[in-house]
């Protein structure tokens, strides 16, 4: 397919995953996984005059190449202290008021000093007095442990939400929130049924484990968390990448890697699975999702280790490790509380390959009325992904794999397919324009917008049309980046129903990856060390109609009841995201494809979920979630707690119940791989076997005596179902032609 792009940039551009402000732990060359304590190669620290010439041109590539082309002016530098006070003291639980006050004095020449002397005396001095406090908490904490008794029969309660909390007043204020803060973590480990002597052993070894790691960061990593301070200033996706993460973005680009597949990123502190993969580890188990919060890792026959406030570099060492090896993460779903029991993921590390993350199949058979049926497909597309092989050998892409298997499913006679993009962060941004022309004549797909304000379209020039039948894209709060450029192109040409969350991530910008020791080389600008890289905001995307996809997203034309919905997982969550805008629209083609059906499909799928168990069962989850969300404390009552936890375990036979109706009536289905799109005919139908129910089942039971969060992959049915169904009536109104045709299947 022949693209004009009209995109220049003199760097490689990188449409990234979600939230990405680390390339993510997919692993490493086999070899063991290191302990936090164990030695490490880190590189050497740098001269002051490297370290100064670092801070320097970083901002100045911050503020003549970031899209807001900002100067670091008084504003931003007194963002840029706040962020990096509260990147290292995010509860606002360890700095005193009286320290903040000391901090104030670098307010009036921080962006001076950081743009025209390189100077990093805030850094250090900041991060001594934390951990001058940190040192304090944790013997305070410890002398609590041997010398207090713990009562949980009062009504108190343990603030949660401390984002915009006032610090502690002196150190007195400060014992106090730190005991309350004590008293929640032995309250958890109590519910788990734990003895005194262990908690007392566990929470020791927490504190004493938390200090020893902040004490042993490297001057260079409190420089990296200095620096994504100020990259952050300007927008969420700016980072600053240190020698570590950059080691990280080179492992990523592999083909086979080793570790649990998953994307993370540093949120105040918490370590935040943004994307899985496909096929991954972490994929598998079935239990974890983007915004679960991981808050430690266990190796086998060793003590969990906290990673609160840890770099990410090192949470990526401890997860990260050779094939075949165990690791166990300490979990909090999306949207519990800091004081919820975590749930335990055990995993076992594997090569992550392409295969995992390439799109698939599947063929539905669905039964309508008079014993007659309906043939459906469903595209999974997990990432835009792009093979950039050697010059003249076949490269892979996800355009030519959903060609493939588009190509399979007509042969197969289906009448609709679903594209579902739900855990799709993202991915190159040729790939987004090249897979959108699949089901388009040709035209513009997205424009896009540079610092000077020059706007260039992204056009599809190949007139061949894959599919032209009913399409309907299924989308969540997941679905991002270049996920949410195909989606807005489809919605303003009128060619597909969006189905899903109420709307996509809100991710529409572009970065750009600038190694930072090539720029000081080409400058003649000394250095000792390598200086990692900026990756930074350039470009903001827009649809085809003008609307910018930042902030806002796609709004789906049919929302369903999703948990994912009413988490905080969006653009307009992060801090300092761009503003959303518009420009001129582009003309295109206007298929109409979907209004005049709309209406009624609405209607439809609002009866089904409004009667339905599954989604009764579901609406009820996501009360609690928001509830949950909502939540600033936890109570710190252990009848209270333990009442939640009964509860818990009674809910779980019905849901179950529930789950296993819906799989056993769920129509007859095919998987198709790339492999069998080459292959005729269709393979044997996928079946729940007995042993699939009980490993469903017996993975339930052990998640529920922790949380009563419903497995991922039990929703994940729910609301694909359901936009099988909205497909399936939206081709029969299609087939008789009228939008007051009602569609017979159920």
């Amino acid at each position: 397919m022949k693209l004009r792009h009209r995109i220049v940039s003199r760097l490689i551009v990188i449409a990234l995953a979600v939230g990405a402000c680390s390339p993510g732990v997919r692993g490493r060359a086999p070899g063991p996984s290191p302990a936090v304590s164990a030695a490490r190669a880190p590189r050497a620290p740098a001269e002051p005059s490297t370290e100064a010439n670092l801070i320097r041109l970083t901002t100045n590539m911050l503020e003549r190449s970031q899209f807001a082309h900002h100067p670091l002016d008084a504003d931003l530098a007194a963002k840029f202290l706040d962020g990096y006070v509260d990147s290292i003291d995010g509860s606002r639980s360890v700095f005193l008021q009286s320290d903040i006050a000391e901090f104030a004095r670098y307010r009036p020449t921080l962006a001076n000093l950081t743009r025209n002397s390189g100077d990093t005396s805030a850094a250090r001095v900041i991060w001594a007095r934390y951990l001058e406090r940190l040192e304090q908490q944790t013997q305070y904490a410890t002398e609590l442990l041997h010398t207090d008794s713990f009562d949980f029969t009062g009504h108190d309660v343990y603030s949660l939400d401390r984002e915009h909390a006032e610090r502690p007043r002196d150190l007195a204020a400060a014992r106090a929130l730190w005991r309350q803060r004590l008293r929640a973590e032995y309250l958890q480990e109590k519910l788990a049924d734990a003895p005194p002597a262990k908690i007392v052993e566990t929470l020791e070894h927490r504190y004493s484990q938390e200090l020893a790691l902040m004490k042993g960061l490297s001057q260079d990593e409190v420089l990296d968390i200095y620096l994504n301070a100020l990259a952050h200033v300007y927008d969420p996706h700016s980072d600053y990448l240190g020698h570590e993460e950059m080691e990280n973005l080179s492992i990523q680009m592999n083909l086979a890697l080793f570790g649990i597949g998953a994307t993370l990123e540093n949120s105040d502190g918490a370590c935040v699975i943004r994307a899985l993969v496909p096929g991954g580890p972490a994929a598998r188990s079935g239990v974890l999702k983007p915004g679960d919060r991981i808050v430690a890792v266990a190796q086998t026959g060793k003590a969990a280790v906290e990673i609160k406030n840890m770099p990410l570099s090192r949470t990526v060492e401890l997860i990260r490790g050779p094939k075949g090896t165990p690791v166990t993460l300490s979990i909090l779903p999306d949207g519990a509380p800091d004081g919820s029991l975590p749930k335990l993921v055990p995993l076992v590390r594997d090569a992550i390959k392409l295969e995992d993350e390439a799109a698939r199949a599947e063929i539905l058979d669905l039964p309508l009325a008079k014993h007659e049926s309906l043939r459906l497909g469903v595209v999974n597309l997990p990432s835009f992904y792009a093979d950039m092989g050697d010059e003249g050998t076949e490269h892979r892409s996800a355009t030519k794999d959903v060609a493939r298997l588009l190509k399979k499913l007509e042969a197969e006679k289906v009448q609709g397919i679903v594209l579902d993009l739900r855990h799709n962060g993202g991915g190159s941004l040729n790939e987004a324009i090249s897979l959108t022309g699949l089901f388009i004549h040709s035209g513009p797909v997205v424009q896009t917008r540079d610092p000077n304000g020059a706007v260039h379209v992204g056009d599809d020039d190949d007139p061949t049309e894959q599919y032209t039948g009913p399409l309907v894209v299924l989308t969540s709060r997941f679905s991002a980046s270049a996920s949410e450029i195909l989606t807005g192109a489809l919605k303003d040409y009128g060619r597909a129903v969006i189905v899903g969350d109420s709307s996509t991530f809100g991710k529409g910008t572009v970065q750009s990856i600038l190694p930072l020791a090539r720029i000081m080389d080409e400058a003649g600008i000394a250095h000792t060390s390598d200086p990692g890289a900026l990756k930074i905001t350039i470009q903001k995307f827009y649809r085809p109609d003008g609307a910018s996809t930042q902030l806002r997203g796609v709004v789906s034309d049919i929302v369903l009841p999703s948990p994912s919905d009413s988490s905080d997982v969006s653009e307009s969550e992060m801090k300092s995201p761009l503003p959303w805008d518009a420009v001129p629209p582009v003309p295109h083609e206007q298929v109409n494809a979907v209004e005049p059906y709309l209406e009624t499909l609405r209607a439809a799928s609002k009866a089904r979920v409004g009667s339905e168990k599954a989604f009764a069962l579901l609406a009820d989850d996501i009360v609690q979630l928001r509830a949950k969300i909502a939540t600033k404390s936890v109570s710190l009552n252990e009848t209270e707690r333990r009442a939640e936890v009964a509860r818990a375990k009674a809910e779980l036979a019905e849901r179950e119940a529930a789950s296993k109706a819906l799989r056993a009536s769920a129509p007859t289905a095919y998987e198709i791989t790339l492999k069998d799109a080459e292959s005729p005919g269709l393979p044997p139908a996928r079946k729940l076997t007995d042993e699939t129910e009980r490993d469903r089942n017996t993975a339930s039971t052990s998640r529920s005596l922790q949380s009563r969060e419903q497995d991922l992959a039990g929703i994940d049915d729910i609301i694909l179902n359901e936009a099988t169904r909205v497909l399936a009536d939206y081709t029969l109104l299609l087939r008789h032609g009228s939008a007051s045709t009602h569609a017979s299947m159920h």
